[in-house]
């Protein structure tokens, strides 16, 4: 996991034409998208080596964060039931889930945390140029690639950009989407427009799509 600064970080929607600032405070991040071998270790599933982890749906990923968290001894991020109850410290939605964000357990990374971090401080709309940062239509041979296998950011992530999308937390558009959730970071078979830091791409929480997986995050527990 690299820990990851706090800051401030502006989102966009082509689809929209809307901006909107968000403040991040410090949290942790895995260096790499989740491999079939980690999954592996927690879920019993096929190990694929340092493949990205993919066919993962939203709900697959929440479920996955609780399994490593209670194997690691943490306090699971998800509370998943029927009803919502709005506790104290929670953040709650209408898909049957509650994030505890006092938590120290594996959790999504929200929207902002993951484009705050695949910037690194850098400005523009890639932390490099393309073909050495990331795996997309035009130097993938078209499949999927192992991790950590191009060139990271300024903050040590891997393959933020290309490979593999990445599920974060947060609703795409609710008033006219409804439960979709957000992707980011672009995929092996994207072409190089879809590769860019500020890309949106919706999915819905069900679905398993074979160029979508997901990388932990964690929020530090607080200092005595």
């Amino acid at each position: 996991m690299i820990t990851v600064p706090g800051g401030q970080v502006t989102l966009t929607d082509r689809r929209t034409q809307r901006s909107w600032t968000v403040d991040v405070a410090p949290y942790l991040l895995a260096a790499h998208p989740l491999t079939q071998a980690a999954r592996a270790q927690t879920t019993g599933t096929p190990d694929g080596g340092r493949l990205p982890a993919h066919s993962l749906s939203w709900w697959d990923a929440v479920r996955y964060c609780n399994a490593l968290s209670l194997q690691e001894g943490l306090t699971p991020a998800y509370h998943l039931h029927d009803t919502t109850d709005g506790a104290d410290g929670a953040d709650t939605t209408d898909g049957g889930i509650t994030w505890d964000r006092n938590a120290d357990g594996y959790r999504l990374p929200t929207e902002a945390e993951w484009e705050h971090a695949c910037r690194a401080g850098t400005a523009g709309p890639r932390y490099g140029p393309l073909d050495d940062i990331a795996w997309h239509r035009g130097n993938s041979q078209e499949r999927i690639h192992e991790v950590a296998t191009r060139r990271p950011n300024p903050w040590g992530l891997y393959d933020m950009l290309g490979n593999i999308w990445e599920w974060c937390w947060d609703l795409y558009d609710p008033e006219v989407y409804g439960s979709y959730r957000v992707l980011k970071g672009g995929g092996w078979y994207d072409p190089h427009w879809s590769c860019r830091t500020s890309v949106r791409r919706r999915s819905h929480p069900t679905l398993r799509i074979e160029d979508v997986g997901l990388r932990p995050a964690r929020t530090p527990r607080p200092q005595p």
